[in-house]
């Protein structure tokens, strides 16, 4: 097809689709915040006094995305690329290192997507670890994490990989003073975590660790009955101080023939006894180290799910991507250095 040639666009400094750069980059910040294209076109409106069609922001937005993504990929592509990969020093350009403690986190959360259903969105979160002395002699170490960074995608668990190692060389992880992550205890996310990061403390997230012990004591003693609080509680008190072995003596001792429940509540002796290592919470507390993955939940909602999960046709894969790398940045605070970059 002709390529059209517009004169006045170059005068007057536009871009390709007209819009200026300054009118874009609103625009796009718009489209990632707001919870609809037509709710960011009235911001945008609101914002600059000029108009934008909703489907005229969407494009301009999904095609800033999709160039950072490129972008990306190509930086994946070079680092692990087969037979001579670039070093990632090379590849990678460092952003806001992490001075100090840090800590890693990842989950996933649900989008639509047409003609595939819902999905799995993977999202790692980078966070500085603030560690201040106790409020009391008895008390554990203030702990704050800050300063997050975010890599969200539709990927497997070796894509999500890889995007979650070239994160942590932007974010220097490997220079920390100490490295942990707090997880679910999914398999797979222990797995890429150790890869990337062996130096890093693996912990159970303990949300999670709790959660699974009450349900034990429900489907043990019965709904709301004192000896299933008495049970739960004496062994979260358990756990608290670290003793996951007392913990896993106390499942062991129950009569599972007679207990009816999810095959996964039944695996709970050796849940607990393979992850001994990443349940010393006591040690975990009084070092300053996060027993909790509570900032990558919180992604999850506000990088995803406030913006991607939506009823009704879903998100078409490609743009639903270029949506995800997107709101990354715009979450990690990186959206006007990544747009520099791309000029």
């Amino acid at each position: 097809m002709e390529r059209r040639f517009f004169p006045l666009d170059r005068k007057l400094g536009l871009r390709g689709d007209h819009w200026s750069e300054g009118a874009a980059r609103v625009a796009t910040r718009q489209g990632l915040q707001a919870k609809s294209f037509e709710l960011a076109a009235q911001a945008y409106e609101e914002a600059v006094g000029g108009g934008m069609s909703g489907d005229s922001l969407r494009r301009v937005t999904e095609g800033w995305g999709q160039k950072v993504e490129d972008q990306r990929q190509s930086e994946v592509e070079q680092v692990y690329a087969e037979g001579s990969p670039h070093p990632v020093e090379q590849v990678v350009q460092v952003e806001r290192p992490i001075q100090g403690p840090a800590n890693i986190s990842t989950d996933g959360g649900m989008i639509l997507l047409r003609q595939e259903g819902w999905k799995e969105v993977k999202l790692s979160v980078f966070s500085q670890v603030k560690v201040s002395p106790p409020l009391s002699p008895q008390a554990d170490p203030q702990i704050e994490l800050k300063e997050h960074s975010y890599q969200a995608g539709l990927w497997e668990a070796d894509a999500m990989g890889q995007h979650q190692d070239l994160e942590g060389a932007r974010r220097q992880v490997s220079f920390c003073s100490r490295l942990s992550s707090v997880n679910d205890g999914a398999p797979w996310i222990e797995r890429i975590t150790r890869t990337n990061f062996p130096q890093a403390i693996q912990v159970l997230d303990w949300g999670h660790a709790s959660e699974r012990l009450w349900k034990v004591a429900k489907a043990a003693f019965g709904e709301g009955t004192p000896q299933s609080k008495t049970w739960a509680t004496q062994q979260e008190e358990r756990l608290w101080h670290g003793r996951t072995v007392d913990v896993v003596k106390a499942l062991n001792e129950l009569n599972w023939s007679e207990i009816s429940c999810l095959e996964d509540i039944r695996q709970s002796p050796s849940y607990f006894e393979t992850r001994q290592a990443k349940t010393d919470y006591e040690t975990y507390r009084q070092q300053g180290i996060p027993i909790g993955s509570g900032t990558v939940e919180s992604g999850v909602n506000t990088v995803v799910h406030h913006r991607m999960k939506r009823q009704g046709r879903g998100w078409e894969r490609q743009k639903a991507q270029a949506m995800l790398t997107g709101l990354s940045e715009l979450h990690s605070g990186r959206f006007q250095s990544a747009w520099r970059s791309l000029l």
